[in-house]
């Protein structure tokens, strides 16, 4: 039953790909070929594929049945060269078992492959030292005594030349490139020779199109410099270092060969920036946060500098704050730049009530592989209410950060990992009221698995040395557990150590861990499974990890995914059921 509801929609896909003509002559006109098997029978029938036409009106076209006999012979042969078989027969008849039905039977002699019994593959020219040059030839799939295959032999010559031409060789060619067949002996012997002329650098190096920055703000994106050797490999990267930087919403880079003097090659950079002011809304909810709507404004030509202006609104029902901040590109490193920031925050959770302001100085460094690493000087006034307890605090707290994410797609990655570490502290002789060395790391990985499965796996860890006690540390310096990005099962920042009174007041450690099992579904939909624990507390002698399962149903959009739990408390008495639920769009 099955085969027979999905039969019409076979015939319409048979329909889309095959011409109405073509798949009535193969109704009525069957090509069979003997004598032959494997890549290069597929290799044959594709030359013997049916001309359109050759069925009229329910007929079969005999004498262009018989034109297409008559030069099935040299299709025939030509299909089977690549395999190495150049002496070849053939006998070619048209049967017709049926009246009105034909069968064109191929009956193939290949006869013996043609062996190679002499190969010459060598380098000239400056570039016949190249390491990467001589590894290929090393490599050339033919050798003496093997099969003679085109393909290989062709892919093999376009990779030789296409190497020399990435190492700068412009102008390599091939003075001798021939293979002599000895159809009687089934021989061949074959010669290459690359000759890679003489290497190419960059010289020159002109910007057009963006008058409004800086000479030296656009020359930091380029991946080359003047008398590096040429290299197209370079060109992209500086196509993606301008592209990237989200200023030019066009780049077109053209390296002029044609002016070349002295294999030295000039490159002319052509942009056009993209608006330099942008104010975009966006609109979201998450069961932390609840309901909550963003603004963001952006200038990415300060002074026409090149500098960056962003102040960032967000307002929610358990949490509002404007970030204000001024960014100097670095003048070399297009990934390092200096950032001062302005932050005012207000955080109403169930636990506890916090207003923040806090001026921020970053000076972030690009580190291998993309990574970030930042050391920044933070100045925070907090005031906060949490338990029974109201109060403030100040501090200078210095710190590290070092992040690094490597995941092949940020809205729907199906590979890739995620690490992150904060050290910080401070002391009174910074003129902070509390002392506290703190430490707060977060990895995650996510592996693609067969069946359209990945398993996607998180950790967050805190740890904190302190030496005056908790009441003193705000705050946005105490661990909590729970919610959309901890322990699902639990609402947000629910999990930890209690005071006298019974209420979550924080503590000093933190330990979550999550692992999620998810099957993809269609091209924008995915089901998942998760378990998740956690716990923040003050002492490493006895830890509780709280904990929670369930299963998840998601939606991506290219500018936001949409996310259901429905999680489910383990390990205590009476468990309940949460539903978390996040979605966000910027407009």
């Amino acid at each position: 039953m099955r085969c027979l509801r999905a039969f019409p929609v076979i015939l319409a896909f048979l329909a889309i790909l095959c011409p109405v003509g073509a798949c009535l002559a193969a109704d009525q006109v069957e090509v069979v070929v003997e004598g032959i098997a494997d890549d290069a029978l597929e290799n044959v029938r594709a030359a013997l594929a049916l001309p359109h036409g050759l069925v009229r009106d329910g007929k079969v076209d005999r004498l262009w049945l018989d034109r297409f006999a008559d030069q099935a012979d040299e299709k025939i042969k030509a299909a089977l060269e690549p395999y190495g078989y150049y002496n070849a027969q053939d006998t070619i008849t048209v049967e017709e078992p049926e009246k009105g039905d034909f069968r064109v039977r191929v009956v193939v002699q290949p006869g013996n492959q043609v062996r190679i019994e002499e190969l010459q593959v060598s380098l000239h020219g400056p570039g016949a030292t190249a390491e990467q040059l001589r590894d290929l030839v090393a490599a050339f799939p033919l050798e003496k005594g093997g099969i003679l295959l085109q393909q290989e032999y062709e892919q093999a010559k376009k990779a030789l030349k296409s190497t020399a031409v990435s190492l700068g060789y412009l102008d390599a060619d091939f003075p001798a490139h021939e293979i002599r067949i000895n159809k009687g002996a089934s021989s061949a012997r074959v010669q290459l020779v690359l000759d890679t002329g003489t290497r190419y650098s960059f010289d020159g190096i002109r910007i057009e199109g963006a008058p409004d920055y800086p000479d030296d703000y656009l020359r930091r994106n380029l991946a080359f410099r003047s008398g590096d050797i040429f290299s197209y490999a370079k060109l992209g990267e500086t196509q993606l270092n301008f592209s990237n930087s989200e200023h030019f919403k066009k780049v077109i880079i053209t390296p002029e060969k044609q002016k070349a003097e002295g294999f030295k090659v000039p490159v002319l950079v052509q942009l056009t920036p993209a608006p330099r002011w942008s104010l975009r809304p966006g609109i979201g909810y998450g069961t932390d946060t609840g309901a909550r709507l963003s603004l963001r404004y952006r200038d990415l030509n300060m002074f026409h500098l090149g500098h960056e202006f962003y102040s960032n609104l967000f307002i929610a029902e358990n949490l509002q704050g404007l970030a204000t901040g001024y960014v100097w590109p670095d003048s070399k490193d297009i990934k390092s730049s200096t950032t001062l920031q302005l932050n005012l925050q207000r955080d109403d959770v169930t636990t506890y009530v916090s207003r923040l302001i806090a001026v921020e100085l970053d000076r972030n460094r690009s580190l291998r592989h993309g990574d970030l690493g930042t050391a920044y000087i933070k100045l925070q006034q907090e005031d906060f209410t949490i338990g029974a307890q109201n109060s403030g605090t100040r501090l200078v707290l210095p710190g590290l950060r070092l992040n690094g994410d490597h995941y092949d797609n940020l809205i729907r990655p199906t590979h890739g990992y995620h690490y992150g570490f904060d050290l910080r502290g401070t002391h009174s002789f910074l003129g902070s009221d509390t002392e506290l060395l703190q430490l707060v790391s977060d990895g995650s990985c996510l592996f693609a698995l067969p069946w359209r499965l990945s398993l996607h796996t998180r950790a967050t860890a805190g740890i904190t040395l302190l030496s005056d006690p908790l009441k003193d540390l705000p705050p946005s310096l105490r661990f909590f557990a729970g919610g959309d990005q901890s322990v699902r099962g639990y609402t947000y920042k629910s999990i930890g150590p209690r005071d006298a009174t019974g209420q979550v007041v924080g503590g000093k450690h933190l330990l979550t861990g999550s692992v999620e099992l998810e099957r993809a579904l269609f091209k924008n939909w995915g089901v998942s499974a998760f378990y998740d624990a956690g716990n923040a507390f003050n002492s490493f002698v006895k830890v509780t990890m709280f904990q929670g399962a369930g299963i998840g149903l998601h939606y991506y959009t290219p500018i936001g995914g949409l996310n259901l739990f429905l999680a489910r408390q383990i390990g205590i008495a009476n468990p309940g059921y949460h539903i978390h639920f996040t979605v966000g769009f910027e407009l």
